[in-house]
């Protein structure tokens, strides 16, 4: 019969050995904030898609007001002398026509920029081909902002050249999950919910199991009367508590530091449980079925790395090619992050909490065949 009492005296022990370990606290509650802070500060301004450009305007002839300026107006978002009340994306900085450009954009940080060329008005009234350069880094998404935004104006413009009194419009639409626009926070709080969820467990598990098992300390344990169920379900009890407390400090981070727009719910009160006792377990199955405490550690790794840059963890899916997306759904915490976003997100709105559902059985039923298999394939003794 599992005792109570056992675990419990089992769950004080190994907690007060945790709180001692100050690394294990890092990984567990610091290092999630440190990341929160970091991407946070770094994305803040992301949910209104803004993008500093800079704008160097060389054309300085006689016909420079009739093209050059409106089309330095329209970047800036402003057509036929009226400014675009929306959500428009690009921020002008003037560059001076005598500057070297792609030095101002390294002295500046950016890579991110426009030069409109001399000439520019005189060839587009006599029906020239004319030719903008547009500096951006591929490998950035604000590069794809730039110039998608930059064509649409060119489209604009070339319809006003051949048929001077169509009116150009540009619109610009910005979709809604939440009652308040989602910010990039809104996501990356549940993300890093997930990787908390991931990473104390999983990797204290694989460790403890791959040690204890080198050190002989299973086969002490097995002359106490605690059972290797007991022993196990201690340590998902302790990595439970302890993504509670990295939840509640992640939440508050994410609301008074960046102002972050999602719902507490008891619908996270699944994931927060069962999340833990499948990385619990899959770090106790790792680490009891391999051969030495270094290969415990590549495995871990192994199977950690993925899960945590595919998954959603800090950045959306819909970014990455079909083939990643596809091999995401394969990974368990996929559906922790996926669960979490469902909960905090988008379920509060639209009422559906079907999807949530569909993860919340996907955990527990992957929760409960790795927790038996870790139960049953671990020994007190070694062969």
């Amino acid at each position: 019969m599992v005792s109570g009492k056992r675990i419990l005296a089992d769950l004080k022990v190994f907690g007060r050995g945790y709180m001692r370990n100050k690394i294990g606290l890092f990984f567990g509650i610091v290092f999630p904030v440190i990341l929160i802070v970091l991407f946070g500060a770094i994305f803040s301004n992301s949910s209104g898609a803004s993008v500093t450009v800079y704008v160097q305007n060389q054309d300085n002839g006689p016909f420079s007001a009739q093209v050059a300026t409106p089309f330095v107006n329209a970047l800036n978002g402003t057509f036929n002398g009226v400014q675009y009340n929306g959500t428009w994306p690009l921020v002008l900085q003037t560059v001076p026509a005598n500057e070297n450009f792609s030095q101002y954009l390294a002295d500046h940080s950016s890579s991110d920029g426009i030069i409109i060329p001399a000439n520019f008005s005189a060839d587009y009234i006599a029906g020239k081909p004319v030719q903008l350069i547009v500096y951006g880094n591929p490998t950035s998404s604000t590069s794809g902002i730039v110039s998608g935004t930059v064509s649409g104006i060119i489209d604009s413009f070339n319809l006003k050249y051949y048929n001077p009194n169509a009116t150009a419009i540009i619109t610009s639409t910005s979709a809604t999950v939440n009652t308040q626009q989602t910010q990039y926070i809104d996501f990356l709080i549940p993300g890093l919910i997930g990787f908390s969820i991931l990473i104390s467990p999983m990797f204290a598990m694989v460790n403890i199991s791959a040690e204890y098992k080198k050190a002989k300390l299973f086969k002490q344990l097995s002359l106490t009367p605690i059972t290797k169920m007991e022993w196990l379900i201690s340590k998902i009890l302790w990595y439970f508590i302890l993504s509670c407390v990295s939840f509640i400090v992640l939440v508050a981070v994410g609301i008074f530091g960046f102002g972050a727009h999602i719902t507490l719910t008891p619908w996270l009160i699944p994931f927060l449980f069962l999340g833990p006792t499948m990385f619990c377990s899959l770090g106790m199955l790792v680490g009891t079925l391999s051969k030495s405490v270094e290969t415990a550690s590549v495995i871990g790794n192994v199977i950690t790395f993925p899960m945590m840059f595919l998954s959603g963890t800090f950045f959306p899916l819909s970014i990455m090619p079909e083939y990643l997306r596809t091999f995401a759904h394969v990974l368990p915490l996929f559906y922790v992050v996926e669960g979490l976003n469902n909960v905090m997100v988008y379920a509060p709105t639209t009422g559906n909490y079907v999807p949530a559902l569909i993860d919340i059985g996907v955990i527990a039923v992957l929760a409960i065949i790795i927790f038996v298999a870790a139960a049953k394939l671990f020994k007190w003794r070694e062969d």
